[in-house]
């Protein structure tokens, strides 16, 4: 059995994970203090990719990043090519599971009481120390429930990826895409055990969250 597509798989979500988990949290933090219209159109924006559909997402990165549209055109001449690359699938997983972590983090500040950031600057600590050491810490069960929930989510990505990447064994292969592969080729036994592979991590992602809410609800009780 190839274990490629596995590990493809789990390097693009564990990637894009990283780089969601950073912009997720700085956007939900930043854009929850703009004006309430400016906000409101930018939280349409970007949870957007939530409600479409993956290949639709898929078909934009490919308006967008393609080899023959100008930004990819661009990007080739710097040895950047999004489609049909491994890295392309970190894009693709990227756009999709950064919704889940920006509305998990958004919830999150949202309910963090002010009153303990405003309470260390008037002891004199600065904007980068609240935010690391009183809000985060505060916040971090939402957090950490959002990072789990995106790479889940990364994890198993089919539409967009296989849109802008495609399939091929052993280059940009994913779970996903090789479930699919393995059943139009009829190969049934095959791609049962990758079923199998992705119900038994997904299973242990969901293990993990209910975890993290029992934690929170447990936490709430105490206070």
């Amino acid at each position: 059995m190839d274990w490629f597509p596995l590990y493809n798989s789990l390097r693009i979500a564990a990637i894009a994970c990283t780089l969601i988990f950073f912009l997720g949290i700085f956007s939900a933090y930043y854009i929850a203090k703009l004006p309430r219209v400016l906000k409101g159109v930018l939280d349409v924006i970007l949870t957007l990719p939530m409600v479409l559909p993956p290949t639709v997402c898929g078909y934009f990165l490919l308006i967008i990043f393609g080899p023959k549209r100008p930004v990819g055109q661009l990007l080739a001449q710097w040895g950047i090519r999004f489609s049909m690359t491994w890295y392309g699938g970190i894009l693709a997983a990227a756009v999709v599971a950064f919704p889940l972590m920006y509305r998990t983090a958004r919830g999150a500040f949202e309910s963090f009481d002010e009153t303990l950031a405003w309470s260390g600057k008037t002891l004199g600590l600065s904007n980068t120390f609240v935010f690391w050491r009183i809000r985060m810490p505060a916040c971090k069960q939402g957090i950490i429930a959002g990072t789990v929930l995106a790479f889940a989510r990364a994890l198993g990505e089919y539409g967009a990826t296989s849109m802008l990447i495609g399939y091929t064994p052993g280059r940009t292969a994913t779970i996903s895409t090789t479930v699919y592969q393995l059943w139009r080729t009829n190969d049934e036994g095959g791609a049962f055990r990758w079923v199998l592979v992705n119900l038994a991590i997904s299973t242990v992602v969901l293990l993990c969250v209910n975890l993290l809410e029992r934690k929170k609800q447990a936490g709430r009780e105490k206070a």
